[in-house]
């Protein structure tokens, strides 16, 4: 609730220090006298929109500052206006903006008057106000059907992220079969190009390398060849081994030298016998290498690249095939998802349907009380498609109002009367008692146009309202502030030339002139004693 309200230098206000207690609080006073000017001050306090035609003529900056407790959270709130238009604000000490200030207080408050813009008149509220009426059903039933409206949009998702993925494939389906199938045409083997180069120079100049092989053959191993001109020599020399350990060393050597020369020889012969002299041979190498070369600058650089992305695009293609059997889980899983959605939705729409006609008896039996004879009520439910579906639910939900029973129904944001605005809310307000959560309710001129007895029934609904929340009240009729738990007078004042606002608590003696002031507009004999019976009927209905 709002504890206590600081205003100073706001339209006529030059400075007032304001407390509240629990239960109906009323500000009366003349007309002009600044009631209304408390109201814009607990609106800058909440966020709403500032303007500098409210700071106090000669002031630099209009300050408004409250305390307000919920629970056990406590909120301090500071809001400055230059007379330039700049807005500052803090909240609980700390710097703060004004979107701050409307997210943090504005949803503890529900202001109501003429003319403004109010949570009823929207229509995106109103199976907001419905479902309070039902209560716990239909909390439970909303609670669910938003459950399973948000696995139906992760099933429909997911299903949509698998169908891309799967058409994001499919469009790269014949360049991955072009890929496979030319790679596998050629079925290169790892390392097979590294052999063919080892292999080209002997397929290249086989006659060459062969002519050389055997005339070195010759000298090494043919007739009168080195191998023999060595072996007549070491023969000479056995004939003197042992004889010189010097000339036996280099017998050792040269006996090496022969071997080598016998064994390098043999693999001269066998070099030569091996060359390949087939010139198709050389052809079908030179035309592999080609092929595996144009491979590689393909699909590269190296062949085991090119080996690796043929791999891989059998391996996409394969999982193409697979996919339909996995999208097909997808849309059972999104069937089964639209199915559990539809019957949440139906249980929350069987709820708000049956309620309807007895929210409707309900809330025009008490705008009856309200200086409303003869309104009506009815709720638009209208079906919506079911992409169109909301958190909110299956259908759009509007109330409907007709001033008078010649009248036809038309939204409820079309009444012109703020008058009506507000007995229309504070009859809803009633209706829903306790299930409204928000705390603080402010009625600016609730009763414009009212008097006699029902402005007394207007009274008892404010008070009855008093018990579940804060209410605070401006009003002109004696039989409203009769009933409040606390009376606060605002007054205009003339000193020196300068007008000025004054707000105090009246109790007692002074209570009662101000209501016999609001009865007659003077503190006659007749008027104060009405005023004492006022008092007295309502303390005995309290």
């Amino acid at each position: 609730m709002l504890e206590e309200l600081h205003v100073r230098d706001l339209a006529l206000i030059e400075e007032v220090w304001l407390e509240f207690g629990p239960g109906m609080t009323v500000l009366t006073g003349e007309t002009g006298a600044g009631k209304t000017a408390l109201v814009g001050a607990l609106k800058l306090l909440i966020g709403e929109r500032a303007d500098s035609t409210l700071v106090r003529a000669g002031a630099e900056e209009t300050l408004v500052e409250g305390r307000i407790r919920v629970g056990a959270s406590e909120f301090v709130a500071k809001r400055r206006v230059s007379a330039d238009g700049r807005s500052r604000c803090h909240l609980d000490g700390e710097m703060a903006t004004v979107g701050q200030l409307s997210e943090t207080l504005g949803p503890l408050f529900d202001l109501h008057g003429q003319h403004e813009h109010q949570a009823l008149l929207s229509p995106s509220n109103h199976c907001g106000y419905l479902d309070r009426y039902i209560g716990e059903p239909a909390a439970t039933a909303l609670a669910a059907y938003r459950e399973a409206l948000h696995g139906f949009r992760q099933a429909r998702d997911s299903l949509r992220e698998a169908e891309t993925r799967r058409l994001e494939a499919e469009s790269r389906v014949d360049y991955l079969r072009f890929v496979a199938n030319e790679i596998a045409s050629a079925a290169p083997t790892d390392g097979e190009d590294a052999e063919l180069d080892r292999r080209m120079p002997a397929l290249r100049h086989s006659e060459k390398l062969s002519e050389a092989a055997s005339e070195a053959f010759a000298v090494t191993r043919g007739d009168s060849g080195a191998s023999d001109a060595l072996a007549l020599a070491l023969s000479a020399l056995e004939r003197v081994k042992g004889l010189d350990p010097a000339l036996d060393e280099l017998v050792a050597r040269l006996s090496d030298a022969a071997a080598q020369i016998d064994e390098v020889g043999l693999e001269l012969r066998q070099y030569g016998e091996g060359i390949e002299h087939d010139p198709r041979a050389l052809d079908a190498a030179e035309a592999r290498l080609s092929t595996l070369a144009g491979l590689k600058k393909k699909y590269g650089p190296q062949l085991s690249d090119v080996i690796r992305t043929r791999e891989e695009a059998e391996n996409t293609l394969s999982s193409l095939e697979d996919s339909e059997g996995g999208l097909s889980g997808f849309r059972a899983r999104l069937e089964e998802a639209q199915s559990d959605l539809q019957a949440k939705a139906a249980r929350l729409s069987t709820l708000r349907h049956e309620a309807v006609c007895l929210f409707v008896h309900e809330l025009e039996g008490a705008v009856a009380e309200l200086a409303m004879p003869g309104a009506r009520f009815d709720v638009s439910l209208e079906e919506l498609d079911f992409e169109g579906w909301t958190q909110d639910g299956p259908h759009r939900l509007e109330f409907l109002f007709a001033p008078a029973e010649d009248q036809p129904f038309r939204p409820l944001a079309k009444i012109a009367s703020g008058g009506e605005v507000s007995r229309v809310m504070l009859a809803m307000k009633g209706v829903l008692g306790e299930a409204d959560q928000v705390p603080v309710l402010v009625f600016d001129e609730v009763d414009a146009g009212i008097g006699g007895a029902t402005a007394t029934a207007v009274g008892r609904r404010l008070a009855e309202l008093a018990r579940s929340h804060q209410v605070l009240v401006v009003t002109h009729l004696a039989q409203v502030a009769a009933l409040a738990d606390s009376h606060l007078v605002v007054e205009k004042l003339v000193c020196d030339g300068s007008t000025s606002t004054l707000v105090r608590v009246v109790e007692g003696d002074d209570r009662v002139a101000e209501i016999a002031r609001m009865l007659s507009g003077g503190e006659s004999a007749t008027s104060l004693a009405h005023a004492e019976e006022l008092l007295a009927t309502a303390e005995a209905s309290s």
